[in-house]
């Protein structure tokens, strides 16, 4: 008999704290949490307020939400591009080409590359456009293929950087001074190779 009235006790007073801390706690005096029917009743409805949404692509169908997602991606990549680009005009004046970036950017084959080696050993005088294809004769390369070839370096080159390099003077074909000066600044270096 003792045993029970030490439980009891000991019951009443953990109900009687639980009560007044529930009490006192205003969160826990709008719900009700020891009623299994407002347990219920939450779920029922949380379930019945959720509506199955369809994403974009159910909507407008995969393949054209995936060409928008490429187009937004692509606008993205030309936005950076362009902030490169301004980056790069603002510190065009510090910045020293080397012979590996120059040829990575502006030429698309050995042709080109051998088109620049040749120009630059012409220096400053440069080269007219019927000399440059005696000196191409292994590619088979005729004048105004070298000339246009010329064209797209510069075009190429202008684009990624903002200058060229070769000009023509006169009708000779001639470096301009940004690639003079990398080719100055690899001899000192110790890189003949340009």
């Amino acid at each position: 008999m003792e045993k029970v009235r030490a439980f009891t006790s000991r019951f009443s007073v953990t109900g009687w704290s639980l009560i007044t801390h529930y009490q006192f706690c205003p969160m826990f005096m709008d719900k009700n949490f020891w009623s299994v029917h407002f347990d219920m009743e939450e779920n029922i409805n949380s379930f019945q307020n959720q509506k199955k949404k369809r994403s974009q692509s159910d909507k407008i169908g995969r393949l054209k939400y995936n060409q928008q997602l490429l187009k937004q991606t692509l606008s993205e990549v030309e936005e950076v591009k362009l902030m490169l680009r301004t980056i790069f005009a603002g510190l065009k004046g510090s910045f020293n080409f080397e012979q590996s970036v120059i040829e990575r950017v502006a030429c698309r084959d050995e042709i080109d590359r051998e088109i620049l080696r040749l120009l630059f050993e012409a220096g400053s005088p440069g080269l007219l456009p019927k000399e440059l294809p005696v000196k191409l004769q292994q590619f088979k390369v005729a004048r105004h293929q070298i000339s246009r070839r010329i064209l797209r370096i510069n075009k190429r080159l202008e684009k990624e950087f903002g200058e060229q390099i070769a000009e023509q003077r006169g009708w000779h074909w001639t470096l301009t001074s940004l690639l003079r000066k990398s080719g100055a600044i690899m001899r000192l270096h110790g890189d003949e190779n340009f």
